[in-house]
């Protein structure tokens, strides 16, 4: 046992420095992994709210309870507008506030602008604003974990959905596998768009409408890759001595095939996780994505080609999905050469 689990730990071990040899893959993975931690404190990073005030000897935290401006000397039972520089006096005549570092969330519109929005970037606006006033900083990051979120979400669905679809297909094979192609093929070949377009002209688009209608065809991607796995380990000899021992269907499927086809599987995640946000982007680019006014960045790209004057709208839409899918396509060649036995890592000479 002991000799078996060391041998598991050095096969792990050369896997991870063959990870690391790949450079780009992974230092982009501890960007990528960075830019989606803070993607996920937006809220802390991007807000029109206080991250805390102290007033009157009391502590208040309006960024995650809502207060009304009375709380704080005002004249009126409504929301605290923590930008209107009658309450920011009262604030700090007998107390302070602590903003976030962009004061504004991705929905607060800049009524104090110098000119006519879109703004091109300025101290108070990093990024400038759109065609509405809003601040592209604070909605690109409300976007960006949008777009990952959801991307991750139907990466994980789908694959799971994927990997057992094309695991009972390649164990069983016969009339299972047989049944399951032909359904594949008719599946792959219904219009994707159209259906998303009679979706949207009788529900409204949502977060998970989009990952439900997405998730009834991404799915698809890796059952040829799982299938034609298990077609192939199935017939090894230690699988064909478990089947002879007694082994159920279910344990040799878990237990001796499906880590076999997990490795093709991981090294398929990173470009399913690129497609998938590409997707929303495109759609929400189309209109039939995100309901208006969420944050995405295939609204921002829309935006840009709506103001063709602004170009630093675009050129931020452009600047972001380069990078997102860049280091996800070098993580996904780092994990495929992690993967691959064929490749060795070559000891640098001194």
């Amino acid at each position: 046992m002991g000799i078996k689990m060391m041998h598991i730990s050095e096969k792990n071990l050369n896997i991870l420095k063959k990870f690391k040899a790949s450079k780009r893959g992974y230092y982009s993975l501890i960007i990528f992994t960075f830019i989606f931690i803070f993607s996920l404190c937006a809220e802390f990073v991007a807000n029109d709210k206080p991250l805390v005030v102290r007033y009157d000897g009391n502590w208040y935290f309006p960024i995650i309870h809502d207060y009304s401006e009375k709380t704080f000397g005002g004249d009126f039972e409504t929301s605290a507008d923590y930008h209107d520089p009658y309450l920011k006096e009262k604030i700090n005549s007998i107390g302070w506030m602590i903003m976030p570092i962009i004061p504004y969330h991705y929905d607060t519109i800049a009524y104090n602008l110098d000119k006519p929005a879109p703004v091109s970037p300025c101290r108070a606006h990093l990024l400038g604003t759109d065609d509405l006033g809003r601040d592209i900083a604070a909605r690109l990051i409300y976007g960006i974990r949008y777009s990952l979120v959801f991307g991750i979400l139907l990466t994980t669905l789908s694959s799971l959905i994927g990997v057992l679809f094309g695991a009972i297909q390649g164990f069983f094979g016969g009339k299972i596998d047989l049944f399951g192609q032909r359904f594949l093929e008719i599946w792959g070949a219904l219009p994707q768009l159209f259906i998303l377009i009679i979706v949207s002209g009788i529900v409204t688009p949502g977060f998970w409408t989009l990952l439900f209608v997405l998730l009834l065809f991404s799915w698809t991607t890796l059952v040829s890759v799982v299938r034609a796995e298990f077609l192939k380990t199935r017939n090894y000899d230690y699988v064909r001595s478990a089947y002879a021992m007694g082994a159920s269907n279910l344990r040799l499927i878990l237990k001796h095939v499906l880590p076999n086809a997990m490795v093709a599987t991981i090294t398929y995640l990173p470009f399913i996780l690129s497609g998938a946000v590409v997707s929303l982007t495109a759609l929400d680019f189309l209109g039939f994505g995100l309901p208006p006014g969420e944050p995405s960045l295939g609204e921002l790209v829309r935006q840009g080609k709506e103001n063709l004057q602004a170009t630093h709208i675009a050129w931020t839409a452009f600047v972001t999905l380069t990078m997102l899918l860049s280091m996800l396509v070098f993580i996904g060649e780092a994990f495929r050469d992690a993967f691959d036995p064929r490749k060795v890592i070559v000891a640098k000479e001194k």
